[in-house]
C-alpha cells in the first residue's frame, strides 16, 4: 500500500510547474494550428497558404490524403492520425474521392479531388531519406529533425548530406543561426541561391563554393547530374543541367556579370530606360549555376534580397518555386500570425468577462468580486506558506477549497 502511494507521489508536479505547463501547450497547440480552433471545414478558403494538416490512415492508408483540423476532429476522432504539422497551397480531402463511401461531416460537397495539392511520403508517417516515422518507436530518444523549405519534408541531422552536424550554422549554446534549411535533393533546383554568395547563406562551418554562371548556353547543356535528379514527390520538378569544372579563383568568389557586386537589396536596379536590371545579372531561365549537391542554410530574411526582375521570375514560375519571393510562406509568418490571433482570442475572453459583470446587478457583482479576491488571497497565503521544494497533492488542493467554505461560512 505505502509503495503505491510512492508511485502515485512521482507523478505529482507543483502548481507553478503544472500552471507553465498547460499555458506552454496552449501555446503550442496555437503555433502549429495557425490559430484555427478547429470549429469549420477550411475547404471553402480553397487552397491556403499554409496551414495545419492531418493525414488519416485509417480512411486512406496509402498516405494520399490530407485533412484541416476541424475535419481531424470532428471526422476522423478515434481513426490513426499523422499530424504534419502545416503544408502549404492545400486545401480539406476530407470526403472526397480519396475517401469511397465516408463523406465529411462539416462540409460534404467537395470536389472530387484537389487537383493542387501535392503530396509525399510524411502522409504515410515516413519522414526524412530513413523513411523512419516520428516519433519512431524504436528510438528511446527521439531526435530533433530539420524541415526542408522547400519540400517540406523532415530530416534527421545525420541524414541531410554532410560530413559532420558540426557544419550545420549555430552558435556557441547550440541554437541554430539560420532561418531556412533546403535539402540536399531540393538544392538542386534551389543551386542558384549560392549567385547570392554570403549575402543570404548563413554564417558558420558553411562553406561557399565558387560558381560558373556563364550565359552562354553551349556552356551549360542538358547533361544528366553526377547528384542526381528527377522529381520530388511533392510535384517540384528538378531539371537537369550541365556540370561544368568551377572557374578558378578564391573561395566564395562569384564568377559572371555581376560577380563584383554586393547583391542583397530587395530591389531590383533600374536603368536609364527605366527598365528593372537583374540584381545578378545572369538570365536563370537560359543559363544556370554549377550544381553542387549539399544542403543549404539561409540567413534570416534571405528572401528580401531575391531578384525580381521579369527573367527571374520566369526562371520561379518554370520551377515551382514562386513562393520564396513570399515572405507569408514562411513558418516565422505563420507562428506571428497564430501568435496574434491568440491575443486576440484572450482579449475577448477577457472582454465577455466584463460584459457578463456588466449585465449583473450591484449585489451579484460584488459578491463575484469577492469571491475572486477570498480566492486569490487563499492561494497566495497557501504558497506562501507552502514549502516550493515539495509536491502539492490533493490533499493540498481540498484543504484550500475546504478553508474557503470556512471563510464564506463566518461571512454568512
Amino acid at each position: 500500500m505505502d509503495s503505491a502511494f510512492e508511485d502515485e507521489a512521482e507523478h505529482t508536479v507543483s502548481i507553478q510547474e503544472y500552471l507553465k505547463d498547460v499555458e506552454d501547450q496552449e501555446l503550442e497547440a496555437d503555433l502549429v494550428l495557425g490559430g484555427d480552433e478547429g470549429k469549420e471545414c477550411t475547404y471553402n478558403n480553397g487552397y491556403m497558404k499554409r496551414q495545419a494538416i492531418f493525414s488519416c490512415l485509417t480512411c486512406t492508408p496509402d498516405g494520399n490524403a490530407g485533412v484541416c483540423t476541424a475535419c481531424s476532429l470532428s471526422c476522423h476522432d478515434g481513426h490513426e492520425i499523422v499530424e504534419l504539422w502545416t503544408k502549404r497551397n492545400f486545401r480539406c480531402d476530407c470526403g472526397n474521392s480519396k475517401f469511397g463511401e465516408f463523406f465529411c461531416k462539416l462540409f460534404p460537397n467537395k470536389d472530387v479531388e484537389n487537383v493542387e495539392n501535392s503530396y509525399n511520403h510524411n502522409f504515410k508517417g515516413s519522414y526524412c531519406t530513413c523513411g523512419r516515422p516520428y516519433p519512431d518507436p524504436d528510438v528511446e530518444d527521439q531526435v530533433e529533425m530539420i524541415q526542408c523549405c522547400v519540400c517540406e519534408d523532415w530530416f534527421h541531422e545525420e541524414h541531410i548530406g554532410l560530413d559532420s552536424s558540426d557544419e550545420i550554422p549555430r552558435d556557441e549554446e547550440g541554437e541554430p543561426l539560420y532561418e531556412d534549411f533546403i535539402c540536399k535533393g531540393c538544392s538542386v533546383i534551389c543551386s542558384f541561391l549560392r549567385l547570392y554568395s554570403q549575402t543570404i547563406l548563413a554564417a558558420g562551418s558553411q562553406k561557399y563554393s565558387s560558381v560558373n554562371t556563364g550565359k552562354d548556353k553551349e556552356v551549360l547543356g542538358d547533361v544528366t547530374l553526377a547528384c542526381g535528379s528527377g522529381k520530388l514527390e511533392n510535384d517540384i520538378s528538378h531539371s537537369s543541367n550541365n556540370i561544368s569544372e568551377p572557374v578558378s579563383g578564391e573561395e566564395g568568389l562569384l564568377v559572371g556579370e555581376n560577380s563584383g557586386k554586393n547583391i542583397g537589396s530587395d530591389q531590383c536596379t533600374t536603368d536609364a530606360n527605366s527598365q528593372v536590371t537583374c540584381v545578378l545579372g545572369v538570365n536563370l531561365v537560359d543559363a544556370s549555376p554549377v550544381l553542387e549537391c549539399k544542403p543549404l542554410f539561409l540567413s534570416k530574411n534571405w528572401r528580401d534580397a531575391l531578384c525580381r526582375c521579369e527573367k527571374c521570375s520566369e526562371f520561379y514560375e518554370q520551377k515551382h518555386i514562386r513562393f520564396l519571393l513570399d515572405k507569408e510562406d514562411t513558418i516565422m509568418e505563420y507562428e506571428k500570425m497564430a501568435k496574434q490571433k491568440r491575443e486576440e482570442k484572450l482579449q475577448q475572453q477577457e472582454g465577455a468577462e466584463l460584459t457578463m459583470l456588466d449585465k449583473l446587478g450591484h449585489v451579484e457583482k460584488i459578491e463575484i468580486l469577492n469571491g475572486i479576491a477570498d480566492m486569490k488571497d487563499e492561494l497566495r497565503s497557501f504558497l506562501e506558506s507552502f514549502d516550493p521544494s515539495k509536491a502539492i497533492t490533493s490533499d493540498d488542493v481540498h484543504q484550500v477549497f475546504e478553508n474557503l467554505a470556512k471563510k464564506r461560512r463566518r461571512v454568512e
